[in-house]
């Protein structure tokens, strides 16, 4: 089995582009929290030892790169054999807590996108739905305020039947609106919502110790097509000054909130990108990243597979360009 999966994962790392195209691709992981535990409302929210699998696997069969490293020897064509990058947004302080020591254990440095806004007490809004839904008496609940109606909550099936509709329609309301419906839903809640779900300034500062990159990520997590241009470059720029300022380093990669091309951000917002002076930035496109693509709009995929096998088969079909049997 162990045989197997490292043959897949180097047919994965070795794949080349289609087309006549000689580039090495680049494997960009993404990540966002990673649990101490389980969570059954949230079963597609990595654990830590499910990540600590991946990690053990991905530190035997690939170069792992800090990715402003990696694109710059990519722009280059001077990729090592089996380069690939993990990535992790918004800045959840288990990145500090549970990720950093699994990463420290297995000698490998990645990046963290952070928005700086929800540092310390702040909680992104889709936490607010996960934690208010949570938290919502059994009985009926009225969402007519987020365009969901009235619907029966009690056991977790219930909730999470709920959750994934609730967060698509407030993500993307102008971000006055969002801050509102986060509110009604807080309220709704039997119980106060968890403010500790981001990590503190200190924190990101010692990531940055420890050999983690801090990238950028906005300010406030909004859907940048959604903001006019002043809106979208203070988000950007303030953004990458306060990381500068916190850590005496000039971030310099982005990442796109949410970051579906063209629905959360359009070749416009990559223009400001590259003018507030990023080398590259990263959306949640799927595919493996190549020095021919555009570098402010580098694919990215989410690895959620639970054993080294379907690891392995997964590299392979994204290495391949083949759209996963799975849901990202």
């Amino acid at each position: 089995m162990a045989g197997l999966f490292q043959h897949l994962l180097r047919m994965a790392a070795g794949v080349r582009y289609p087309g006549g195209d000689k580039k090495p691709g680049l494997p960009i992981l993404m990540y966002h929290r990673v649990l101490a535990q389980p969570d059954p409302l949230q079963p597609e929210v990595p654990d830590a030892a499910w990540v600590n699998m991946q990690l053990a696997l991905f530190a035997q069969s690939f170069n792992v790169l800090p990715l402003p490293e990696a694109v710059q020897l990519m722009r280059e064509n001077r990729l090592p054999p089996r380069a690939m990058c993990l990535t992790f947004d918004d800045g959840y302080r288990d990145n500090h807590d549970v990720a950093l020591p699994l990463l420290r254990s297995h000698n490998i440095r990645a990046t963290v996108f952070v928005a700086s806004g929800f540092l310390g007490d702040g909680r992104i809004f889709n936490d607010t739905v996960v934690e208010a839904v949570r938290r919502l008496p059994s009985g009926t609940v009225d969402l007519r305020f987020a365009g969901m109606g009235i619907h029966p909550v009690g056991d977790f099936a219930s909730r999470r039947a709920l959750m994934g509709p609730l967060t698509q329609n407030i993500k993307y309301q102008k971000p006055e609106e969002r801050a509102e419906s986060c509110r009604r839903l807080q309220d709704l809640a039997d119980s106060p919502l968890p403010d500790d779900l981001m990590m503190r300034p200190e924190h990101v500062q010692a990531l940055h110790r420890q050999g983690i990159d801090i990238g950028g990520h906005t300010v406030n997590h909004p859907i940048l097509a959604l903001l006019d241009d002043v809106q979208a470059r203070h988000e950007i720029e303030a953004n990458r000054a306060y990381l500068r300022d916190l850590t005496g380093e000039t971030p310099r990669t982005f990442a796109f909130p949410n970051g579906k091309p063209n629905r959360d951000y359009t070749k416009a917002q990559a223009q400001l990108v590259r003018q507030a002076g990023y080398e590259a930035a990263v959306s949640t496109a799927y595919g493996i990243a190549n020095a021919s693509q555009d570098l402010f709009e580098l694919p990215r995929f989410v690895a959620i597979e639970r054993t080294p096998l379907r690891m392995g088969a997964r590299m392979l079909r994204v290495a391949k360009y083949q759209q996963p049997s799975v849901a990202q």
